[in-house]
Formats: structure tokens, C-alpha cells, sequence
């Protein structure tokens, strides 16, 4: 999506954003944590990060993009307008959860592929089908695109090897640890405004399958690009509870996730 929208566009590397030390793979892991280890933090611990202008950009890109599908915020003295340098990552957040007030599991993830389709040019999905379509290289270039493009959303992350119908390919990434779960502590946003709109967005949108597996042990997620991915009803994430502790719209009384059944 990147490189379809901002192809005319460079950035130069913020002073923050310098490349930390290599992961495991080979491959440097781009990443803005304020964490002294320089990793994210342990499980129960909320991740420090050092946003700046680049990533404060796409924050505000699409917390005003999901803004008009979002519930309206609570009456508050003195409250207003926030202007475009004033979003963070929690005000990106708090519109994220917004948008689920009052929707299905369904029009949820309809609400969040109709910002991603606001967020491209005209014609942009079927170009990026002739540009990449479903090749062992197409999986493993857009696997190296999410490292550096999205650490913003999920935190860093690295390019793995995965084994795909019985071929070995680089085309898989490993979320140390997602910011985006981790700051919304909700299994709800997680399935329902990440993991299978984006699936969806690129296995039908695209043209190039990607199965996304979050793990909720400890907040990490394996991106799998070629990999087509199962219906929600057969997917392990369809029958996770709650995370009672840290979600504040938590039901700890059902063992699924409401969020996942309605």
C-alpha cells in the first residue's frame, strides 16, 4: 500500500529511527522504543515508544480517516478538536474502540477495509495485483516492506523463514511483541480491526494471501504473506476469552470474547 500511494515520496530516517541491532535473521529491526534494552516490554509492562514526526503522520492519517465511523466522544468541559500534530498512538487508539461501539464483528472489519480503500488511489488494487501477483517473491518483497512501513502500528518486528506447501520461504514476520494489542488489551480490536480485515485485504483486495497468527500468550503475531487463511469459524482466535485483567470492556464471565460472537 505504501509503495502504491507514496511512490513519488523518500524519507529520510529520523535521528530516532535509526536501525536498532539485527534480529536473529539477519535483518535490522526499524523500531522507535524508548525502552533502555531497546526491546519491548515484558509481558503485564506497557512498551515505551518515542514517537516522532513520521510515524505521528500515519497516526493521524488514520485516526482521522477512522474518525467519521466512530461513536462521538463523551461530552467533556473544555473538550475539543484535536488539531493533526496533537494525535498519539492512544488517541489512534481510543478511535479504534470507538468504532466498535454499536457494530457487529462483520461491520467492523467492513469499516476498516472501506479506510484502507480511502487510503489508495484509484485503481491501486488491481495494479498491485499486476505488480505483485501471488509468487513466492511477491510474499517475500511485501514481507520486507512490513519490517520498516509498520513498525508505527505493530512495533518491531522481523522478516522469518516459513514453510509454505512444503516450500521454504522468507516471506513471514514476527511481532516482537504487537502495540497495537498491547495498548488496546482488547482480543476484540485485535481480531476484529487487525488481523482479518488486513488478511482479508490483501488475500481478496490484493491478491496476495496473508494469514496473520497473533499470539495472546505474550502479544506477539506471525505475519504469513502466501498463505491463504482459514474462515474465521475454523480459526483458532474464534474461541479466545477475554484478557480480563487489562481490557475495560472485558466480560470475564464468558469464556469467548463477546467481541468475536456478535
Amino acid at each position: 500500500m505504501v509503495v502504491l500511494s507514496l511512490q513519488p515520496v523518500q524519507f529520510s530516517t529520523p535521528k530516532h529511527m535509526l536501525l536498532c541491532r539485527p534480529g536473529s535473521t539477519g535483518y535490522p529491526i526499524r523500531c522507535g522504543i524508548a525502552e533502555p534494552s531497546g526491546e519491548p516490554a515484558p509481558m503485564g509492562q506497557k512498551t515505551k515508544y518515542n514517537d516522532g514526526f513520521f510515524e505521528k503522520g500515519f497516526m493521524t492519517l488514520f485516526a482521522r480517516k477512522m474518525k467519521k465511523f466512530a461513536a462521538p466522544v463523551k461530552a467533556r468541559t473544555g473538550t475539543k478538536e484535536k488539531a493533526w500534530w496533537e494525535y498519539d498512538y492512544e488517541s489512534f487508539v481510543d478511535v479504534s474502540k470507538r468504532v466498535m461501539q454499536g457494530r457487529s464483528r462483520v461491520q467492523q472489519q467492513q469499516v476498516v477495509r472501506e479506510v484502507l480503500l480511502s487510503m489508495l488511489p484509484p485503481g491501486a488494487p488491481d495494479q498491485f495485483r499486476k505488480l505483485f501477483p501471488p509468487t513466492k517473491w511477491a510474499a517475500e518483497f511485501n514481507a520486507a516492506l512490513t519490517v520498516p512501513f509498520f513498525h508505527w502500528l505493530v512495533g518491531p518486528s522481523e522478516v522469518v523463514e516459513v514453510e509454505i506447501n512444503g516450500v521454504k520461504q522468507r516471506s513471514g514476520v514476527h511481532i516482537k511483541k504487537c502495540r497495537y494489542l498491547e495498548n488496546s488489551g482488547c482480543v476484540g480490536m485485535c481480531v476484529n480491526m487487525c488481523k482479518f480485515p488486513t488478511q482479508d485485504f490483501f488475500t481478496n483486495e490484493f491478491g496476495l494471501p496473508l494469514t496473520m497468527i497473533p499470539n495472546f500468550e505474550d502479544m506477539s503475531c506471525e505475519m504469513v504473506y502466501g498463505q491463504v487463511p482459514p474462515p474465521f469459524e475454523e480459526d483458532p482466535v474464534s474461541k479466545q476469552p477475554c484478557f480480563t485483567d487489562i481490557c475495560s470492556i472485558a466480560t470475564p464471565s464468558s469464556s469467548v470474547c463477546p467481541k468475536l460472537q456478535a
